[in-house]
């Protein structure tokens, strides 16, 4: 009978061992170079705007992100990592401004602004390019002023049928599953703090 105890204990211990071992194995195998590139990159696409769904209706980064005429817009936002407010449930009203109203902008001053060091100034034009809401160009018309992400108020003129937000004339409205993009033929500047 002792034979058979110490017999069953040698083999629930070897067991046991090769048990831990396996367990071992897996989590070393799990923790090497490769997972921690993959965390590295996850690290950096963390957030909302970089959950993919192709099912619902595209949010205002979604929009720009497809627009070709929106690709400086697109290259700014990311500069001054602000994807992931575009991308909030809102609804917000962004004022987007084209490529050829960038280009307008005198030299160098976009690529001036897309410098690392700059990330403070070039997120707070952004931001004076949106507004809690989603109102359609017509709506917009009741408007004298809209107060904008960087806390200040931006001017709304009426001008005939057109809808001018900051000097910029609005020239096509694109709704989206959180606000609405309302292109524009110009950088909003805000005023001088």
């Amino acid at each position: 009978m002792k034979s058979t105890i110490k017999l069953s204990t040698l083999g629930l211990t070897l067991l046991l061992a090769i048990h831990v071992g396996c367990k071992d194995r897996a989590q070393n195998e799990t923790t090497g170079p490769d997972t921690n590139a993959s965390e590295a990159i996850m690290e950096s696409n963390k957030g909302q705007a970089f959950i993919e769904d192709d099912e619902s209706t595209p949010n205002v980064l979604q929009i720009a992100i497809g627009s070709p005429d929106h690709s400086t817009l697109v290259a700014a936002v990311q500069a001054a990592q602000l994807e992931n407010a575009l991308v909030n449930a809102g609804p917000l009203m962004v004022f987007a401004p084209t490529n050829e109203a960038f280009d307008a902008l005198p030299a160098g001053t976009v690529e001036d602004l897309l410098k690392p060091e700059n990330k403070e100034a070039l997120a707070n034009i952004l931001k004076y390019h949106v507004t809690p809401g989603n109102y359609s160009k017509d709506f917009l018309k009741k408007f004298k002023k809209l107060g904008q992400a960087n806390n200040q108020d931006v001017p709304v003129e009426v001008k005939g049928d057109d809808v001018f937000v900051g000097g910029a004339k609005i020239i096509a409205s694109v709704p989206a599953g959180n606000g609405i993009v309302h292109v524009v033929d110009k950088v909003i500047l805000p005023p001088a703090q």
